[in-house]
């Protein structure tokens, strides 16, 4: 099962997986930069305008199905904490579409996510 969660957790889990351009310093884990927003897009504050150059820049040049390959098992991390808008939800949620599984936020309640979920499909 892949999952999400962010830097500040990682030092828990030793599936983890970078999936940011920048690290915390102090972070020697694994990376995976096939799933890093671009420079250019990391500092867009607009959610939509982010959501949409995110999926033309990366996920739409990437295959769910060798991504879920490469990172079976793994924990995908980046900056933001559960509840802010963040490119994991958007990896989560393409690879939720696209191969119909669960990509949950590690140690989030259920609920939370849903909402997330449902707020974000409308940017």
């Amino acid at each position: 099962m892949i999952q999400t969660s962010y830097y500040q957790k990682s030092g828990s889990l030793p599936n983890a997986v970078g999936i940011s351009q920048g690290m915390p310093k102090w972070y020697k884990g694994e990376l995976y930069k096939k799933l890093a927003p671009p420079w250019e897009i990391v500092k867009i504050g607009d959610e939509a305008t982010f959501r949409r150059l995110y999926h033309e820049m990366v996920l739409y040049h990437l295959n769910p199905v060798h991504v879920a390959d490469d990172l079976g098992g793994k924990v995908l991390l980046c900056w933001e904490l559960p509840g802010q808008f963040c490119h994991r939800w958007l990896v989560a949620e393409w690879l939720e579409k696209n191969l119909l599984i669960e990509v949950p936020e590690l140690d989030a309640p259920k609920a939370t996510r849903s909402i997330q979920r449902e707020l974000w499909s409308f940017l």
